[in-house]
């Protein structure tokens, strides 16, 4: 954020009543040294200004943006594998598109390569940098994975149309071999158990992003279809429910940086900091759909910050 600049300016007296013979030089000299001061002044309250991230930190305490978007990133308990090369393989993710679309914002890191092209069995982290290639890639991972939400859920209910092909998640998914819904629910990349399945329709259906008024059950833009992909990612490696919605909460912090910044403004207005806000309730429909953020926003001054993916890839 950058600090507006004061300038002070000062012209010399039209009238020689305002500098009695004799004092001239001593007038001036006090105008000078007044307007140090004046500067030293403004200087300090700029300093001082209470937009400043650790004016009212205390030692070992953290500002409230580390808090929700840590600047070394996060952890997520779940491992990727060799997802990317299967999704390449079977012509889910067209890799000379997804390296020329890349390309176009600075190439992809070695880690973002590895994800790609090759195995990767460490837990998967998430920071600002990254955000965007793992909405991708997850956006990819549950568009293509086969599962019931997709095919008897909301996006092929007649009452919403009837067709699949028709919502952003699905018609804006263009870095594939052929049509997306080539893909659509067709790949068995990660097989749910039916316990495994009724745990991602439960949790998918009280996941909201405020870019619409959609749950992850309903996962018609790209951040909708993505959750679930990490939904079922997540269920297939035996992470807690409450795990879950941990991982799904610091997720949407990346990619929607200006919701939870003011999301947690609201929290911290009635006294609870962030790591002591329940993740499911944030990420129900009265915090994180788009009408229930509007919401938040009549009472809460949202912060200046840039960042955060757009629903296309």
């Amino acid at each position: 954020m950058e600090n507006n600049k004061q300038r002070i300016s000062s012209k010399e007296p039209q009238d020689d009543s305002c500098c009695p013979p004799g004092k001239e030089n001593a007038s001036r000299t006090w105008q000078i040294v007044s307007l140090v001061l004046v500067g030293f002044l403004i200087t300090g309250a700029l300093v001082s200004s209470p937009d400043s991230k650790n004016d009212s930190l205390k030692p070992g305490e953290i500002s409230v943006e580390e808090a929700i978007l840590p600047s070394d990133g996060a952890v997520l308990k779940v491992m990727w594998g060799r997802l990317g090369s299967q999704m390449t393989e079977a012509g889910v993710i067209d890799k000379e598109k997804f390296l020329a679309l890349y390309a176009q914002r600075g190439g992809l890191t070695n880690e973002e390569r590895l994800l790609l092209e090759e195995e990767s069995n460490g837990y998967l982290a998430i920071n600002s940098d990254n955000a965007g290639v793992l909405l991708n890639l997850f956006w990819a991972l549950g568009l293509a994975n086969k599962n019931s939400i997709l095919e008897e859920g909301p996006m092929a209910d007649p009452r919403y149309g009837g067709d699949a092909g028709r919502f952003a998640s699905t018609g804006g998914w263009t870095l594939s071999q052929g049509n997306a819904m080539d893909h659509y629910s067709r790949h068995a990349f990660v097989v749910l158990s039916q316990e495994q399945q009724a745990l991602v329709e439960r949790v998918a259906k009280n996941i909201y992003r405020p870019c619409c008024g959609n749950s992850t059950y309903f996962p018609d833009c790209n951040h909708g279809m993505a959750m679930l992909g990490l939904l079922e990612l997540m269920a297939s490696q035996g992470v807690s429910e409450e795990e879950m919605y941990r991982a799904a909460l610091q997720v949407n912090s990346y990619w929607f940086p200006d919701t939870y910044l003011t999301i947690a403004q609201y929290f911290a207005n009635r006294g609870v900091s962030w790591d002591g806000v329940n993740a499911k309730e944030v990420l129900g429909a009265s915090y994180s759909s788009a009408q229930g953020y509007q919401r938040i926003l009549e009472q809460v001054q949202p912060p200046q910050f840039q960042g955060g993916g757009s629903c296309g890839v």
